[in-house]
């Protein structure tokens, strides 16, 4: 049984504009799947149904019974006074609370030793064990060290720390948590090489399934099996690869629906032509071309109904060369961005200057 099925899911924030229109895929247990497309495309709004965060308008979205999904989007509210390392050890909750009742069973069984109670013993001890609780200390330490937390932060408030170091704090709970399905949006934005490298790892000797949307090419390509691309249509496309081979592959597909559409067009100019030289004939006495005319005229309409295939927008930026004056180390001007009517900024101007140190 697939770990998570999408069919049909159609979303929509604005009446007649739909962000996801018609998405449907599957993915099977213990894949690591990249989830691709332009910003605004519908990614982040996908993973957010998948957790229930937010509901969908059609369409049906299933996820194996039994199994535990997690992703890392918001920040959660924690209560006020929390450290670091009471967040950490959120994830191992189930595990302390089965310590606490394994305990009072222990001085039960000092007063009392009926079967029943040595039975729940021995039942919540092997589950214990199958969960890693006697390993989650040095699990804790293990995740922690991994993505570079060091025990001076765990001591820290939790508030205290800046919006990066939260989300990385964050991954490391989930990580603990032992999902079975990983949804990581943007997993490696606050991380640096190394514990990039070290979450590169854990995902590659992961048991479970993983989604993960990533602007790090690096990262898909080290990760990730095969690429589902959300176009801009709502719909998916498949690649069965990791990126790199998602950018040859689109590319191949962009020329091959490039052709196929200017072979159509020359196709429709062809049977114009030679439908207007039957009516013409038809005209002339012979009535019998017009049903061909007709018949060629349905076939112009059809092979009219393909688009011409778009290929992604690329930055185009071009930078002057010219004389910089003391400290300056960025300047721009005139700056303008829009994404289809919604403009982002306009006539933007920013100098940027170089802080220098100096040595008494």
């Amino acid at each position: 049984m697939a770990d998570i099925t999408v069919t049909s899911l159609v979303k929509s924030f604005e009446v007649g504009n739909n962000i996801l229109d018609g998405l449907s895929f599957t993915v099977n247990p213990g894949e690591r799947v990249g989830i691709l497309g332009v910003n605004g495309c519908g990614k982040t709004t996908l993973f957010r149904i998948l957790v229930g965060e937010i509901d969908y308008d059609e369409g049906q979205v299933a996820t194996a019974p039994g199994k535990r999904i997690g992703l890392i989007s918001q920040i959660p509210v924690y209560p006020d006074g929390w450290t670091v390392e009471d967040v950490l050890k959120e994830a191992h909750r189930r595990l302390y609370t089965m310590q606490s009742r394994m305990d009072a069973l222990t001085e039960q069984m000092e007063r009392d030793s009926s079967p029943a109670l040595l039975q729940e013993y021995d039942r919540l001890s092997a589950e214990f064990q199958r969960l890693g609780g006697y390993t989650m200390e040095s699990d804790r330490n293990r995740v922690a060290n991994g993505l570079q937390i060091p025990p001076s932060q765990r001591a820290q408030l939790f508030d205290s720390l800046s919006g990066g170091e939260k989300t990385r704090v964050n991954l490391a709970r989930l990580i603990l948590e032992d999902t079975d399905i990983l949804l990581l949006d943007e997993p490696t934005n606050h991380l640096d090489l190394r514990a990039t490298e070290w979450l590169e790892d854990y995902l590659l000797h992961f048991k479970g399934t993983v989604l993960a949307i990533s602007h790090d090419r690096w990262f898909l390509d080290k990760v990730v099996q095969r690429c589902v691309e959300i176009g801009e249509g709502g719909k998916a496309e498949f690649y069965s690869g990791n990126y790199s081979f998602y950018v040859e592959e689109r590319q191949r597909r962009f020329e091959e629906k490039l052709k196929q559409y200017e072979k159509d067009q020359a196709k429709i100019e062809q049977l114009q032509r030679a439908a207007e030289q039957m009516h013409l004939w038809a005209f002339m006495g012979n009535d019998k071309l017009h049903k061909r005319a007709f018949s060629m005229e349905k076939r112009i309409e059809k092979l009219s109904r393909s688009e011409k295939p778009k290929e992604q927008r690329k930055l185009s930026a071009k930078f002057k060369q010219r004389e910089f004056e003391g400290d300056e180390a960025l300047v721009i001007e005139g700056l303008e961005k829009s994404f289809g009517q919604k403009r982002l900024f306009h006539d933007l101007s920013l100098s940027v200057r170089a802080h220098r140190h100096r040595g008494r």
